[in-house]
């Protein structure tokens, strides 16, 4: 039982290299990953962030293109009076895209000067969402 338990330990230790090795080994593709925001809550804006800022430093900033799109309630994170402001400013300059839906920003009488400084729009979230995944992007909806 004992040489069981010092195998399978033995096991799981080559298994954890061999996904470090996967990581390293993928380190020079480049990823695309978007991001969806359509909630007015402030800890899931920054539960994004912190995900975005995680993907740039796990993978390296060179190996990731990160975009965060919102809409409908969503677009409260862009508003000029954001409570994450500081750290949309370093998402910004860190090389994240941040993109506001104007559909969204029709309907609710919003423009371009409501928005944090960094954000840009696109005709429609839902449309730029849905041209991401056909490009192979991978969706994330927080």
């Amino acid at each position: 039982m004992k040489f069981i338990n010092v195998l399978g330990a033995a096991l799981v230790v080559l298994l954890s290299f061999a996904s470090l090795n996967t990581v390293a080994a993928d380190a020079g593709k480049k990823h695309h990953v978007v991001f969806h925001v359509t909630d007015s809550d402030p800890v899931k804006w920054n539960q994004v962030l912190n995900n975005a800022g995680n993907l740039q430093k796990n993978i390296g900033k060179e190996n990731i293109e990160i975009e965060v799109v919102a809409n409908g309630p969503g677009l409260d994170m862009f508003k000029l009076e954001t409570q994450v402001g500081e750290r949309m400013s370093e998402a910004v300059k860190s090389g994240i895209e941040m993109k506001a839906c104007g559909t969204t920003m029709k309907a609710m009488k919003i423009t371009e000067k409501d928005l944090f400084p960094g954000v840009t729009t696109v005709p429609g979230g839902v449309i730029e969402i849905m041209q991401k995944q056909e490009a192979g992007w991978t969706y994330l909806k927080i």
